[in-house]
């Protein structure tokens, strides 16, 4: 059941943008032990079909259940969407997605009941956020936005350029014209354009950070079970990152994801775990 502390919190995601997930377990869990998987050679899952999303999601927890980690995150909001159910009635472990903590946390924080989602093409049109706030408050007014350059404007750096503030305004317009007053960040890559998305909303639109919302639940469940690691006063925690295809663009990209280089990266066949 991984019920040992000392075993480590096992994350996934179909490429980079799960290190922002991992950036905030550093700063809430800085304690933790973590085996990252990034299945950057079937990156995008956004273009598979259900079966094939569930196929690969179930690949990657057993990979890291073969890396004997006591609880696992699916750090991809198209795995968390089509998997999480099914991975949940599979595996014995526990199993956080990363929809539900943002949702939870939006409605917490919400004034008027009108709240906005911005994602990847997948993401929206999954419907997957419509189906999480209607499990829990139909009253409330959702309005979601396709971000579609978002994701590549990160991974080329265009954090603060002009025209990724031209092309949040564009996105990001029809959502302040319907009047939500919280904004959900639904993908894993968007926290980095949070000071961009931020001034194009203005300061009374609460921002919702689905890695930092999805790192405090980790906690949450890590207590609730008692499986929460002890500080260490001299080692630290055993970190390690696996890629499925070439680790070179995944080390370059890590320090704008995670604030740091990660260091060494293998390569690995999840296939044949």
């Amino acid at each position: 059941m991984g019920n040992n502390p000392k075993r480590a919190i096992g994350i996934f995601d179909s490429g980079i943008g799960g290190l922002t997930v991992v950036r905030e377990l550093l700063k809430i869990l800085p304690q933790e032990p973590i085996v990252y998987l990034g299945d950057t050679a079937r990156v995008p899952y956004g273009n598979k079909s259900r079966e094939t999303v569930l196929k690969f999601s179930t690949e990657n927890v057993l990979f890291l259940l073969h890396h004997d980690v006591k609880l696992v995150i699916i750090a991809c909001h198209t795995a968390s969407s089509f998997a999480l159910p099914f991975l949940e009635r599979h595996f014995k472990h526990p199993i956080l997605g990363v929809i539900e903590p943002g949702v939870e946390m939006a409605l917490e924080t919400t004034r008027s009941g009108r709240i906005g989602v911005i994602g990847t093409n997948a993401t929206i049109g999954s419907g997957a956020y419509l189906h999480a706030f209607s499990r829990r408050n139909s009253k409330v007014k959702v309005f979601q936005a396709r971000c579609p350059l978002f994701v590549p404007f990160v991974e080329e750096g265009y954090l603060s350029d002009p025209v990724t503030r031209q092309v949040a305004s564009r996105y990001l317009n029809p959502l302040k014209a319907a009047g939500v007053d919280t904004l959900i960040l639904g993908c894993t890559h968007y926290p980095l354009l949070k000071p961009m998305i931020a001034r194009v909303m203005g300061p009374r639109i609460t921002l919702i950070d689905s890695a930092r919302q999805v790192a405090l639940k980790t906690k949450e469940v890590l207590q609730s079970m008692g499986i929460l690691s002890q500080p260490r006063n001299s080692s630290r925690p055993l970190r390690r990152f696996f890629v499925t295809d070439e680790p070179r663009h995944f080390e370059s990209l890590s320090v704008r994801f995670l604030g740091r280089r990660v260091g060494d990266v293998a390569k690995v066949d999840v296939a044949k775990t």
